[in-house]
This record gives C-alpha cells, structure tokens and sequence, in this order.
C-alpha cells in the first residue's frame, strides 16, 4: 500500500503487515465481532493479537439504557417525596413511602454500579 493511500484513509501509517488464513466461517466470525465492537476488521485482530480489552459497542448502548432507567428512577422518587410534602398522610402511611423511598436509592446505586462496571 502506497504511504499516499494511506494518509488518504487517515489511519496510522503501518508498515508491516501479517496475514492469517482462516475458513470463511472464521472470517464472518471475526468480522461479526469486529462490527458488534464498532471496529475495522484490522483494528479487532490488532486489538486481539496485542491482548488490549475489545469493549462492544452494545455495552456502550446499555449503559445509556440504564442512565435513562436511573433518571426515571429518579424522576419517580423525586415526585413521591414532592406528594408526601404537599399532602402528608394521604394514600399511604410515612413508614411505608420511607421504604419505599430507601428501595429507589438502592437501585439506583445498583444500577450505577453495574454501569461503571460495564463501561471498565
């Protein structure tokens, strides 16, 4: 490959390069994993022959799912606390919106912590 071509690309220039013959089910295989990692086909292999972590782009998708699941859940217990405030002892008794109340903190530090392992 001409060094034009590939400062064209925008890439690294690279000048090695190593070739690795596999099935042409090997190579859909590889190349289903590169996409779901949001990679090239050479920037999957090199990744996975240097060893570094291949982080998939549907990690990156559920953690913006669980940011939202998390807002919601503090959405919910923000307009609970507003009620008790504005209308003490209707609908249900303090003990039990406590508990309640102490139940939505709790998943939301579950869900927090399962986003910051999903994004390691």
């Amino acid at each position: 490959m001409a060094e034009d071509t590939k400062e064209k690309r925008g890439g690294r220039p690279r000048g090695a390069r190593i070739e690795v013959w596999v099935t042409p089910e090997e190579r859909a295989k590889i190349a289903e994993r590169a996409d779901r990692a949001g990679l090239s086909l050479s920037a999957y292999m090199r990744a996975a022959g240097l060893n570094h972590r291949i982080k998939s782009v549907y990690d990156l998708q559920a953690v913006g799912d669980l940011v939202r699941v998390n807002g919601d859940l503090g959405r919910v217990a923000g307009l609970l606390k507003l009620w008790l405030a504005e209308k003490p002892g209707q609908g249900a008794r303090r003990f039990e919106v406590d508990r309640i109340m102490t139940e939505f903190r709790a998943l939301q530090a579950e869900l927090s912590g399962i986003m910051r392992r999903a994004v390691k």
